[in-house]
């Protein structure tokens, strides 16, 4: 089916997912203080961004730590959980939205940063909040090729420029109140760093294997959401019912191959009680089968995922499934099954 690809993974599993959290926590209500005589001149209620998106807080990185700094911190942390050594890695996907220049790459930043050797291919994948996915499959399929035996999979976002811009944006004259809720996005999104390692599962049968996934595709709505480091853009209705539409043509389409009605985790990418509430729906999951990080952490983009599976991973036991899947700006969806 146009606009459909399927992927099973024969030899490959996650050997370790680490994270660096930012240290500074911002609160919907400091926010929302700021955001005051906006929200009183057009007449909307407080604590918006709690009751409509269930978020209450984010973190910033502020000035003392980098974004790439930060997920440098988590490769290593993942190469030691992993216990591969840097020499090893033939493969650094950074996917990473977050970019200071458009050239060069970020990846080649974290590639140094992380002393990897001259052999190690390096780029980013740029595919909105799907991105981390994407590259665990490009780099699953890689080792199941035999061109690589390991990869890491890193990224990092910094939204604080993000959120500083959009509320000097609100505060502005002339606002209206479309103008403030095509931005209520943006005050959801947080900062986060995240780094996966993969590898081939014959040779550590103590990691967690790739089984399979689906990806679909509907760019027809590439305009609901756009970003840029000045603010996020959104058209949050039409974004809303594009996207389940999606998630629930792909998740019929993985039924050809796949049962994931009964998983024992769900690893969504975390965006907000409306977002998690319609997914839910679409696709009649069990609820408390999915943690959520995005009420603490807000939604940190491609690092959203690795995120909240990182935060799960000792909650879960061998032989447990986990399916991580999201909706990304554009708009695409990623499905991919792990097997603990």
């Amino acid at each position: 089916m146009n606009g459909n690809a399927t992927t099973t993974h024969r030899n490959v599993a996650l050997l370790a997912v680490k994270t660096t959290i930012a240290p500074i926590v911002t609160t919907s209500e400091a926010i929302e203080r700021q955001l005051a005589p906006v929200l009183k001149r057009l007449k909307l209620p407080t604590g918006l961004l709690q009751r409509v998106a269930g978020v209450h807080e984010r973190r910033n990185w502020g000035s003392e730590l980098a974004f790439d700094s930060a997920a440098v911190a988590a490769g290593r942390a993942a190469l030691d959980e992993a216990g591969i050594e840097a020499k090893d890695i033939g493969l650094l996907i950074n996917t990473s939205v977050t970019r200071p220049h458009l050239e060069p790459s970020v990846a080649v930043r974290m590639h140094h940063g992380l002393g990897l050797p001259s052999s190690a291919i390096n780029f980013d994948i740029a595919n909105a909040c799907l991105g981390f996915v994407n590259g665990m499959t490009l780099a699953a399929q890689l080792i199941d090729s035999g061109q690589i035996k390991y990869a890491m999979i890193i990224d990092g976002e910094d939204a604080d420029e993000v959120q500083i811009n959009t509320i000097e944006r609100l505060q502005r004259e002339g606002i209206k109140r479309k103008d403030f809720m095509s931005e209520f996005a943006s005050l959801t999104l947080g900062s986060g760093a995240a780094a996966a390692i993969l590898g081939p599962a014959d040779e550590h049968p103590g990691g967690h294997r790739l089984v399979g996934g689906i990806t679909r595709a509907a760019t027809q709505f590439n305009d609901l959401c756009v970003g840029s480091v000045d603010g996020m853009f959104t058209d949050a209705k039409a974004l809303l019912k594009g996207g389940m539409d999606l998630v629930v043509s792909a998740w019929k389409e993985a039924k050809k191959h796949w049962s994931w009605d009964s998983m024992d985790r769900y690893i969504l990418h975390q965006v907000s009680d409306v977002h998690t509430d319609s997914i839910v729906k679409a696709a009649g999951l069990d609820r408390s089968r999915i943690p959520l990080t995005y009420p603490k952490y807000g939604n940190v983009g491609p690092a959203s995922i690795p995120i909240t599976l990182a935060e799960e991973q000792h909650k879960l036991k061998r032989g447990d499934r986990v399916l991580l899947m999201g909706v990304g700006s554009g708009l695409n969806t990623s499905m991919l099954e792990l097997a603990w």
